[in-house]
């Protein structure tokens, strides 16, 4: 059995898996616009999440944005349509074309993986879990949006347990030997 304590930290955390990028990913379909008290794990609910914030949060939501951009110079920012939809979809607009909306999947799968991941972690940091687990985050991003990510990490880390999982030479290189904790399997 596990001692209270123990079982009302542990219930607290959440993995965070953004490797769905599939046309059939929940990040790429439209979703009830009312789920928005936290980001899902695979960010299912993304655009109705990035809404709340921008309604709620502005600060966090402009840094958000500001951050995407960094990654993705084209990006100018997410579409939101007037009114209360009872379904949203993640939609967005290029900078120099502010009329033509695009959805998710126009982004690249490493762009759509970075958005999920600023969104987590740029959120503001009274609703971030406790701890946040995140598997291999790297996958499919542009070494700059790497690089972009570690820092990021760097950032959260002072104010939450963050786990990150990786294989990935070009994330560990961007952080300490203080930071990173190799696990081998031995004997099965």
């Amino acid at each position: 059995k596990y001692s209270p304590y123990v079982r009302e930290s542990v219930s607290n955390w959440r993995v965070y898996h953004f490797h769905d990028t599939s046309e059939r990913a929940r990040v790429k379909q439209k979703h009830a616009a009312n789920v928005n008290l936290r980001l899902n794990t695979d960010a299912g609910n993304l655009a109705a999440y990035l809404r709340m914030l921008r309604e709620k949060h502005e600060p966090e939501y402009q840094r958000i944005v500001g951050t995407i951009r960094l990654v993705a110079p084209f990006f100018d920012d997410f579409v939101y349509r007037e009114g209360e939809p009872e379904f949203v979809e993640l939609e967005w607009t290029q900078k120099g074309n502010p009329d033509t909306p695009f959805k998710a999947h126009m982004f690249s799968d490493g762009t759509l993986r970075f958005i999920c991941l600023a969104t987590l972690l740029l959120q503001p940091i009274a609703l971030l879990p406790d701890t946040i687990l995140i598997d291999e985050p790297e996958l499919g991003l542009h070494p700059y949006a790497i690089t972009v990510l570690a820092e990021i990490f760097k950032q959260v880390a002072e104010q939450r347990q963050l786990i990150v999982s990786t294989q990935s030479v070009e994330l560990v290189n961007e952080l300490t030997p203080e930071d990173v904790i190799v696990v081998d399997q031995d004997n099965g």
